[in-house]
Order: C-alpha cells, then sequence, then structure tokens
C-alpha cells in the first residue's frame, strides 16, 4: 500500500492445506474444537450474522452475494500536499480510511498519526478533527487504519496489554468510528505475541463497544499472492478469530505481486486469481474452526486492494481498465470491500514521459484523468454498515449563519481583502483554505470545470471556539502609537497590543486590524495570526 511494499517473488507454502489454495475439504469430520475454543468461537460468530449452538455451524445457502461492494478508499493522512479528503470537489467518494495510525515513536503505547503527529497535534496542524467533522456532516464517514508497511503498529511497539487496550480505545472514542482496518504488513505478520495481544485489545473493546450499542467492525489488511494469503498471513487470521475477534472480514492487499513472468503482467487477473485464491483459504480455515460458510457469505468477508497506477514492482501498472474489472469482479461476487492505495496519487503525474516509470506517493504514474480510479471505485452500491450510503458528498447550506468575530477560530472572509495560497477563512460557519491567491470570490460559491473555485471546504466551526490570537515575532516594541506622531519608514508602534512597523512615513493612520492586512496598508504587522499559511 505504501512505497517499498514489494512482496517476495516466491512465497514458500508450508504443507498445511489451509495454505495450499488447491486443499478440497476432506469427507471425514473436520477437526472439533476444545470446549474453551468453541466458547470463543460463538462470540466470534454472533457478529457474523449467524447462530446456533452446534460445534460445526451450518449456515442457509441463498443465491447472490450476501452484500453490496463498499468503496472505501485510503487516503495518506500526513502526506504533503494535504490531501483535502472532506471537500466534495477533490474527493468523490462517500467514505475514507484515514492511514496510518502507529506507535508514537517515544511511547510504544501511545498513538500517533504516522509517528509525527499526536491526535491533538493532528487537530491542529493538519485540521484533520474538523475536516473529519466536514465529511460527516456532508453524509460521509472514516474508517481508521492501524498499522501499515512503514513505522510501528501499536500491538508490536506495545507490549502492556491493558495500555494496548487503552490506545485502541482511545482512538475508536476520539474519531467516533465504526470500523478499524488492522493493516498487518511485513515482520508484523508472524509476530504471535503482538497478533495475540492486539486480538485480546480488540475483543475486549468490541465487547464494550456492543455493550453500549455501538458495535465496532475490524477488518484485517493482509499482503496477498496470485495463490492467495501467505502461510503467516492465514496465521493471523485465525489467531485473531480464536482470540475472540468478531472479524467483519479480511481485505487482502492487490498490489506489488513480484511478477516475473511477463514484462505485462495482467493485473486484474492476477488480482482475482489472489481473490479468488483467498476466498477457498477462508471457506477451509472458517471449517475448520467450526463454521461452514457458503460461498457468497465468504465473498462478503473479503476486501481488495489495489495499488492504483504504478506498482512498487516496475512491471506492474493497475490500469484504468483493471479498475473497471475488478469492481464489475466486486459486484458479481459480493466482494464486502474495495479499497484503493490511494485518493492522494489518484492523479497524473507531471512532467513525466509516457511509459517512463514513476514511482511517486502523489501521482500514479499512469495516463489519467485527475480522480479516475476513485470515480470508477465510487459507483460500488454499498456501504458499511451504520454509514450513511450517501452516492456523493455534499457541503451543507448554511447561508444563513452570521460569523463572529469572537467565535471564529480563522479570520472571518473580506470580499476587499486578497488571500494567498493556503491562508484560512471563515465563512458561513465553515472553515475554507485557499488554494491559489485570489479577491473577491466567495469560498461557498460552487465552481465548475471550466472556472473552477480557488477555495477549499475544511470543515464546520465547532461549539467552543474563540477568535484567533495572534503571535508576535518580534519583542521590546513598547512606544504606543499615536495619531500626532508622523513616523518615518522602519518605527515601531504598538497597536492594541501587537507590534507593528511603518512602511513608509505615516501619520494619523492607524493600524489595520483586519485580517490579512493588506501591503497597501502603511503599517506591517510584525505577528501572525491562526490562518496565515506558514512559510519558511
Amino acid at each position: 500500500m505504501l512505497t517499498d511494499r514489494a512482496i517476495p517473488q516466491s512465497v514458500r507454502q508450508e504443507h498445511d492445506p489451509l495454505a495450499d489454495p488447491d486443499w478440497q475439504e476432506p469427507e471425514a469430520p473436520v477437526e472439533r474444537l476444545s470446549w474453551l475454543r468453541l466458547g470463543i468461537l460463538v462470540l466470534v460468530l454472533a457478529g457474523l450474522g449467524a447462530g446456533s449452538a452446534a460445534t460445526v455451524l451450518h449456515l442457509r445457502d441463498t443465491a447472490g452475494p450476501t452484500a453490496k461492494s463498499w468503496a472505501v478508499p485510503y487516503v495518506d493522512v500526513t502526506l504533503t500536499p494535504t490531501f483535502q479528503f472532506q471537500d466534495p470537489k477533490a474527493n468523490p467518494a462517500n467514505d475514507v480510511a484515514l492511514a496510518f495510525v502507529v506507535a508514537d515513536p517515544k511511547d510504544g503505547c501511545s498513538p500517533s498519526w504516522g509517528g509525527a503527529y499526536s491526535p491533538d497535534e493532528a487537530a491542529a496542524s493538519l485540521e484533520l478533527d474538523r475536516r473529519i467533522s466536514q465529511l460527516r456532516s456532508a453524509g460521509g464517514n472514516i474508517m481508521l487504519s492501524v498499522g501499515g508497511q512503514t513505522n510501528t503498529e501499536l500491538a508490536v511497539a506495545c507490549t502492556d496489554q491493558a495500555r494496548l487496550t487503552d490506545a485502541y480505545r482511545q482512538l475508536v472514542r476520539r474519531y467516533d468510528v465504526k470500523t478499524l482496518d488492522l493493516d498487518i504488513e511485513g515482520t508484523a505478520v508472524a509476530d504471535q505475541a503482538s497478533l495475540r495481544r492486539r486480538a485480546l485489545a480488540l475483543a475486549a473493546l468490541q465487547a464494550e463497544r456492543e455493550s453500549a450499542g455501538q458495535p465496532l467492525a475490524v477488518w484485517l489488511t493482509l499482503p496477498v499472492t496470485p495463490n492467495g494469503l501467505t502461510a503467516d498471513g492465514l496465521g493471523a487470521v485465525r489467531t485473531t478469530l480464536e482470540g475472540g475477534v468478531s472479524l467483519r472480514g479480511v481485505n487482502v492487499m492487490t498490489m506489488d505481486f513480484g511478477s516475473q513472468q511477463s514484462s505485462h503482467p495482467n493485473m486484474l487477473e492476477l488480482s482475482t486469481q489472489a481473490l479468488e485464491s483467498t476466498h477457498r483459504q477462508l471457506s477451509a480455515l472458517y471449517l475448520r474452526l467450526g463454521v461452514q460458510l457458503t460461498p457468497p457469505q465468504v465473498w462478503s468477508r473479503l476486501g481488495a486492494t489495489p495499488m492504483i497506477g504504478q506498482n512498487d514492482v516496475d512491471a506492474e501498472r493497475f490500469t484504468l481498465d483493471d479498475a473497471r474489472g475488478l469492481a464489475s469482479f466486486a459486484v458479481e461476487k459480493g466482494l464486502g470491500r474495495v479499497s484503493m492505495w490511494s485518493l492522494n496519487r489518484d492523479a497524473r503525474c507531471r512532467g513525466t514521459f509516457t511509459n517512463v516509470v514513476v514511482h511517486s506517493n502523489t501521482c500514479s504514474g499512469v495516463t489519467q484523468e485527475a480522480l479516475a480510479f476513485s470515480s470508477v471505485f465510487a459507483g460500488l452500491p454499498g456501504s458499511a454498515v451504520g454509514m450513511s450510503g450517501r452516492e456523493s458528498v455534499t457541503v451543507p447550506n448554511q447561508e444563513s449563519i452570521v460569523d463572529d468575530p469572537t467565535t471564529s477560530p480563522y479570520p472571518v472572509w473580506r470580499i476587499t481583502a486578497q488571500y494567498v495560497n493556503g491562508y484560512k477563512v471563515v465563512w458561513h460557519g465553515v472553515v475554507y483554505e485557499a488554494k491559489w491567491a485570489n479577491k473577491g470570490v466567495d469560498p461557498s460559491a460552487a465552481g465548475d470545470a471550466s472556472n473552477p473555485t480557488p477555495w477549499s471546504v475544511i470543515g464546520p466551526v465547532g461549539p467552543t471556539e474563540t477568535a484567533p490570537r495572534p503571535s508576535p515575532t518580534v519583542t521590546g516594541v513598547t512606544v504606543a502609537w499615536n495619531p500626532a506622531t508622523l513616523y518615518a519608514r522602519g518605527e515601531r508602534v504598538l497597536f492594541e497590543g501587537l507590534p507593528y512597523q511603518a512602511r513608509w512615513s505615516t501619520k494619523g493612520d492607524a493600524p489595520s486590524t483586519q485580517y490579512p492586512i493588506s501591503p497597501d496598508e502603511p503599517w506591517q504587522p510584525l505577528f501572525t495570526v491562526p490562518g496565515e499559511p506558514v512559510t519558511n
């Protein structure tokens, strides 16, 4: 999903029927569970929509898929430039998977975004909480993805079971998520101790949420080969189930197959082969654990995540035709989920030549229109339990809201002000950010292809927010501005407690307090205001 994710070109299969995609169900009775393991599985299966007291649970076969495929593309939250997933002009998807929460490098039991931001820091620096609120207010929602290829997942870093459980609990409560995605990669897939810790923590959290009437769905995201999950990957699923987790599904990363058979491998064929193989493996695994699922029920517990465009393996490119084929496959089979890595990459690379391999986190490396892959998958018919299921994200009409400068976290938009790229304003109760320099363009006005809006919608103003507090960039200014004094260029004064410097000789012109302060004003502010872009 991230760069450098390539799966080894050859994966050794153990002599275990669960690791063999060609293994067929035996005619003899399956191995029975111990009473302890059986008790755990009964609890697990309560979340699978099946009910029986028998050791082997038989579910009635039904025609057709049991789920509508849910489109939930990934967003790399900490990647620069920030992807405005909450803005319908930038994101056609209804729901998104925000990635990645990992262990804080200084405290392995504390969650962080990409090892760089605590949740509070992400709210302040990335406007993450506000952007989530905006997406939800417009009918969308989020899934939270924990782990990834880079950095260290919480269960690997944190060996204190109570603190690990609390770390997951903090995330679920803070972001009010209904679905957690555990992205397990690299050595973590075979780390048995961390797999058991993670399962116990998630099972405890699911029990808490179920008691509160707020059930929590859990997905495992794992590497895959055309022959299915690796032995370690299949073991991770089994350990998770045996640990008491009600597993919503297994999402396989249909990417970076390490293709050697062709200079132009068929990525759709490899992806569907991987899904078919994983389907057989999961059918066998559930049967071994005492659960007989119908083929459609297994498909509804499977997800696929391709890396759009150029993969980490040079020969592998997942094209728009591949995306359309996967979307059709998902609908035909009733695949529970289709994601993609990532929304940040869903654009053509600039300044590159055709057929030149481009590995980038911010573009796909193939010829495409912006958001073309997202648009293909956004047409899938499903949604997660508890999600709105709306077909597109819209911005609520808030024209009746009158902005109060004393409760607005950024300056209120003014029609006469000149705004630079990155400047944030408040307008009709919503925070907007300038995509490029502009003046006199209403942030709430809709744009179109011929006349795009220069503003991105960030999210709603919260009920407890206050006016921005300017931060002086100099010290030692003590002389108050006097309307009767003639000031020479470069002289400094205080006005309403803030320092200014004369741009030219001036008398009687009070320093401006309307932000942003125009360069035509005689007094240059010697302070910064929240909302101004950070410049180096």
